[in-house]
């Protein structure tokens, strides 16, 4: 069984670890490679390497520092089957799923290309009596990022290509549970003509990601996860004087009018709710009818189509194209998920379809939820505070739009919520008042395409500096405000 390996320096090499962890398909529960546990040493190491090469490629020329990037996103083009294929076994995503996450990937590679008109500063001419301001950008130094689970190709992608495209060194520590999808991209990397230094690749767990927040050689931080470890990972990096991103957690909620197209409305809800198997930022895991006939429709209708949805091993071949509810991460997983299903039953929810228990013939080992389905559900129980991250859906009902807005407001997460209606009035009400970072008007994952930022609000980012886009460019960058004047040579 193949046992990964950092990139250091331009250079593969065996880790300096303290131990190995099999890294498993969710979907068989088998062990299909192994990581290493990198010390903090092999952390120096890798930072040593950074900075030696930000040295370097801070002063190429930015549309120097792109080329490698196109090359890069041409590679990822031309491999991005086979790195579905393998992201899907290692998270257990359906193949449709993990071949859109490939092609934000390529997104987000290819809008860090246009770094050479994202990076311009500002002139202002004649601020004062013959004297002019400007604002320039300026590559920082060497930056690390620390990225989970759900999203190991696309999340690595919302930084790691406008860092370098900015002039930075980079270090990417990736989630131990889905490395393989991380070595995939690296071999491709190797190949595009970045220095050696420039990017690095560390395997590690929390050991790792506790020492880049401390670590005197990394300049700043970018972190997605659960909002408990974002508030531990902000705090630490504001003890050390860094500046970070940290994106946590979500409870996204559909709003349900009562014009809404319902044909339209649950096959759409059926993908934000179950895609992923429920394990992603975006993914939809409440829904708030308006109205008692609507609250009816929907916990019906949602329930029936809910019921038809194919839980599976998302590479048999049996299935095609059909975007499956695969495993979830883990056992671990599995018994959290199941065990706030039965909280919500506790609590009062009446359990319209209950995923617990599920096993997929000839993928006994597997860690499989099926589709769950929650109503009767009210604020503060912990189905509605909790972020799940697992096919499990909660339908509430609510009296008005301004009752439904109140209780996304006053929960705690603030990432995405959408609202299904035809009406002008109601969808501008909604996305003015709702306190949710990405809003969605009949779209049920409102998610960002790479040219616009990604982030939430609240508790689901801590401070203001959000994902991809030209936006980021003022975190990869420090702005340099320069007063100058010249008086006449005589």
């Amino acid at each position: 069984m193949k046992t990964l390996r950092n990139y250091i320096g331009g250079q593969w090499c065996e880790a300096e670890a303290t131990g190995l962890l099999d890294v498993e398909d969710p979907g068989t529960g088998a062990a299909i490679a192994r990581v290493p546990l990198s010390t903090e040493a092999e952390l120096d190491r890798a930072v040593a390497s950074a900075r030696a090469g930000f040295e370097t490629w801070r002063s190429m020329p930015v549309s120097g520092r792109v080329g490698p990037l196109f090359k890069l996103a041409e590679l990822l083009k031309q491999h991005s089957e086979a790195i579905a294929r393998g992201l899907s076994e290692e998270m257990g995503k359906s193949l449709p799923d993990a071949r859109a996450e490939l092609k934000r990937t390529i997104e987000n590679t290819e809008v860090a290309c246009g770094m050479p008109t994202m990076i311009q500063g500002d002139n202002l001419m004649d601020a004062a009596s013959e004297i002019d301001g400007e604002v320039i950008r300026l590559p920082i130094g060497v930056f690390a990022a620390i990225v989970p689970f759900n999203f190991p190709s696309m999340v690595p992608f919302w930084f790691l290509p406008y860092a370098v495209a900015a002039g930075n060194a980079f270090v990417l520590k990736c989630s131990e549970q889905v490395p393989i999808t991380s070595q995939l991209q690296f071999e491709l990397i190797d190949q595009c003509g970045f220095p050696p230094g420039v990017l690095n690749l560390i395997n590690g767990d929390k050991t790792i990601a506790e020492a880049i927040c401390g670590h005197a050689g990394i300049d700043r931080v970018s972190f997605v996860g659960s909002s408990a470890v974002a508030r531990v990972v902000a705090e630490s990096c504001a003890r050390h004087g860094k500046r970070c991103q940290a994106l946590g957690s979500a409870k996204n909620y559909l709003v349900v009018m009562n014009d809404a197209k319902m044909d339209e409305v649950v096959r759409n809800m059926l993908t934000s709710c179950l895609g992923c198997a429920g394990q992603r930022c975006m993914a939809a895991s409440a829904i708030a009818c308006v109205g008692d006939d609507v609250y009816a429709e929907t916990v019906a209708r949602f329930t029936e189509a809910a019921k038809g949805a194919v839980v599976g091993y998302p590479l048999d071949e049996r299935y095609g194209q059909t975007d499956v509810v695969g495993p979830v991460i883990s056992a671990g997983a599995q018994a959290r998920i199941e065990s706030l299903i039965q909280a919500g039953v506790d609590e009062g929810a009446t359990l319209m379809l209950d995923g617990r228990g599920v096993v997929v013939a000839g993928h006994e080992g597997g860690h499989f939820v099926g589709p769950t389905v929650l109503s009767d559900v009210t604020p503060g129980m912990a189905v509605e505070r909790t972020e799940i991250f697992g096919p499990v859906v909660i339908i509430m009902k609510f009296g008005t739009l301004d009752e439904a807005i109140a209780a996304i407001n006053r929960h705690e997460y603030g990432n995405g919520a959408s609202i299904y209606t035809q009406n002008g009035y109601w969808a501008r009400k909604f996305k003015m008042e709702t306190q949710a970072g990405m809003i969605g008007i009949n779209v049920g994952i409102p998610a960002p395409i790479a040219p616009l930022p990604f982030g939430g609000m609240k508790g689901s980012i801590f401070g203001d500096i959000k994902g991809q886009s030209k936006e980021v460019v003022n975190f990869f960058t420090e702005r340099k405000i320069i007063t100058e004047r010249y008086w006449r040579e005589d």
